[in-house]
């Protein structure tokens, strides 16, 4: 896929997942990665699909602020497609509960974000 098609595409698709989230965190929600990163010179969009990942420091990643998580919709290979900051674990509990009801399942592996 060439360059900008592939942006192109994954700027809708982090429209798309990025207005969901607002409409859970009150507006709190940042674009993140339209693209995902393969080593090579082939373009490719983040994936289609919505899945949830709260990351804090134990994974690797040194938050800015001490209030909480980071919490992102992702593709199936763990990129980032919008995020909030600054979760707090009651934040974080009550949006679990509204992504099991609406269908969305947790990512369990690495967690791509923006640099």
């Amino acid at each position: 896929m060439q360059y900008f098609q592939a942006l192109k595409l994954g700027q809708k698709r982090v429209e798309s997942s990025r207005t969901y989230l607002n409409q859970l965190t009150n507006g709190k929600a940042m674009p993140a990665l339209a693209l995902s990163d393969n080593n090579s010179n082939i373009w490719n969009p983040v994936g289609e699909e919505n899945l949830y990942a709260f990351v804090d420091e134990s994974a690797g990643f040194v938050l800015t602020d001490n209030s909480g998580y980071i919490l992102a919709l992702v593709d199936n290979k763990g990129f980032a497609k919008t995020i909030v900051q600054g979760v707090t674990k009651e934040q974080k509990e009550f949006l679990e509960k509204k992504f099991h009801d609406d269908d969305i399942s947790e990512y369990k592996g690495k967690v791509t974000l923006p640099v």
